[in-house]
Formats: structure tokens, C-alpha cells, sequence
């Protein structure tokens, strides 16, 4: 079974404004870390510590994540380090487009339907962007050394675990002086349809009626990447990242190639790891079903 630590919220020092869910700092041996409590049973606590070990599988820069609950023992939930300790600052991916553009819609309510936030002006921060700082970037694949080549790592782990989540606040710089470098992945709480009942996993995963199928409820996860600023929905996360992996296909072999190194017993023995009391059996079953119907999409460029 994975570690599950022990927090407790009377040491909390700042609360994080950020989100929907209660999460807090806290000091552990001077490390700055964050609680993200899951009191909601919709799976995220799960879905971001797998997450996090599927980074590390592939060499992906990551924030590393740990199950946690709270001092009672009645609050489940996460634990991560911050990944921009003083005098390093994360500034997050709508105030960069912002200083790109003037007039991106930084304050629009719903940060899923921002159509300004394409591929293609995504792809011009990257460039402007120093890679991940030395200590994140020690298992990525061989060739993959720029901003732009790690990002197409994370569009790639986006369509692999179906994160929907990609929106202008989940993706950032680390500010150190002058030098802003792209941060490590993070918050990945959304993917692998964590909050599914456990009727429906089962009902996909046993039905007969072939449009109800693992396939095709696969094909309909969605990024927040817009293709262009005209288009009225976003990009799948498998079209995003076709687009991307045209645009730097070097770093996209690489990345594939590490992806394909990964067999279903490597999935299996992840998903072991999650107490059962916060993932079911089926729950298991559809989440690997999942992974893998994504993972032979990307590898065979199928629909």
C-alpha cells in the first residue's frame, strides 16, 4: 500500500484561495507543504497520487504527490511539497498570457471556456521559457532539454489519464530573479474520470451496447486547449495532443516511446497500491480499462 501521512490542520499556516477544495500550508522540517483535503469521495485524492506515480514511470517533471489524511483520521486527502520554495515565485499560466496579450480574458469565470487559450499561444510562452529547473528534469527521455518538449510530455500525460483539468491556472512558470522556467506538472486531481459512480464503471465495463463501452466514453474527454480562438469547443485531449506533438515531434517520439513501455502488470501494480476504502475494485478495473484504452489510442494514432 502507498504511505498515507499523517497532517495536522493546527499547524496550518495560510489557507490556499485556489480551487474548490480546503487546502492549506504547513511546515514539515521547513518544507513548505500543502493539504488538499477530498471530502467529496469524488476520487481526486486517488487520481492525483496515481497521477503522480505515472509521471515518475514515464521521467515527467511532476510534483510528487502522497495520500494523507488529517490529525482525525476522518479526512482524507494529499500532501505535496511546494514545488516554488522562497525566494522562487510559480506564476500561474493566465497571468503569462496575460503580459503575451493584453486583453486575455484573465477574470473570465469559467477558466474551461477560455477560447484565447490555444495551442499555438500556449506553444509561444513555451518558447519563450527556460526548461525545468535541474532537479525536475533528471528522468526525462534523452532530447528532451526545452520548455516546449516537456510541455508536449504533459499534453501527452493529459490524454493518457484523460485529464480534462489543463485550464490557464493548472500549468505555470517558477519565477528565480530574472529567469522564468516552466514548472513541473501538477494538479492533476481531474483525470481518469475519478468521479464516476461505481454503477456506471461497472455498467461500462460489462455492457453490451458497444457505443457504452470504455472506447468511446474515452474519445470524449476534453483539454482546455482551444485549437483557435474562433472554435466553440475545446480540443479532445487526444486532438490536443496530435497538434502539439506536430509542432515538436522529436519530443514527442521520445515521450511515446516511453509510453509504450508501459505494460498493463506495471498499471495494476499502481493501482494496488490505493486502500481499498478510497478505490473499489471496479473502480480499479475501469481505471486500468481506462488507461489502457487511451494509452493504445495515443501509441497507434487511432480514434
Amino acid at each position: 500500500m502507498f504511505d498515507i501521512v499523517s497532517v495536522d490542520s493546527r499547524n496550518a499556516e495560510a489557507l490556499e484561495p485556489l480551487g474548490t477544495k480546503r487546502k492549506f500550508w504547513y511546515l514539515d522540517s521547513n518544507r513548505q507543504m500543502l493539504f488538499k483535503a477530498e471530502e467529496r469521495g469524488t476520487g481526486e485524492d486517488w487520481a492525483e497520487k496515481i497521477a503522480c506515480e505515472l509521471c515518475d514511470l514515464i521521467g515527467l517533471p511532476h510534483v510528487h504527490y502522497e495520500l494523507a489524511y488529517d490529525e482525525t483520521g476522518e479526512k482524507p486527502g494529499v500532501v505535496c511539497e511546494s514545488c516554488a520554495p522562497p525566494p522562487t515565485s510559480l506564476i500561474l499560466g493566465n497571468q503569462l498570457m496575460l503580459d503575451r496579450d493584453p486583453d486575455y480574458p484573465v477574470e473570465q469565470a469559467n477558466r474551461y471556456r477560455v477560447r484565447e487559450h490555444t495551442v499555438e499561444a500556449v506553444m509561444e510562452i513555451m518558447c519563450e521559457l527556460g526548461p525545468p529547473p535541474v532537479l525536475w528534469m533528471k528522468g526525462t527521455p534523452d532530447g528532451v532539454s526545452s520548455a516546449l518538449d516537456v510541455f508536449t510530455g504533459y499534453v501527452m500525460l493529459d490524454a493518457w489519464i484523460a485529464n480534462q483539468d489543463r485550464h490557464h491556472e493548472n500549468w505555470g512558470a517558477l519565477r528565480d530573479g530574472d529567469r522564468l522556467a516552466l514548472a513541473p506538472t501538477f494538479d492533476h486531481g481531474a483525470s481518469m474520470a475519478r468521479n464516476l459512480s461505481d454503477e456506471e464503471r461497472h455498467e461500462r465495463l460489462t455492457t453490451k451496447d458497444r457505443n457504452r463501452h470504455v472506447g468511446p466514453f474515452a474519445r470524449r474527454a476534453r483539454s482546455a486547449l482551444y485549437g483557435t480562438v474562433a472554435a466553440t469547443k475545446p480540443l479532445t485531449t487526444v486532438d490536443a495532443w496530435r497538434v502539439v506533438a506536430k509542432l515538436t515531434p522529436e519530443a514527442a517520439h521520445a515521450w511515446l516511446d516511453r509510453l509504450a513501455a508501459i505494460d498493463g502488470a506495471t498499471i495494476e501494480a499502481l493501482l494496488v497500491q490505493v486502500p481499498p476504502s478510497r478505490m473499489s475494485q471496479v473502480c480499479r478495473d475501469f481505471t486500468r480499462s481506462l488507461l489502457e484504452e487511451n494509452q493504445r489510442r495515443l501509441l497507434t494514432e487511432e480514434d
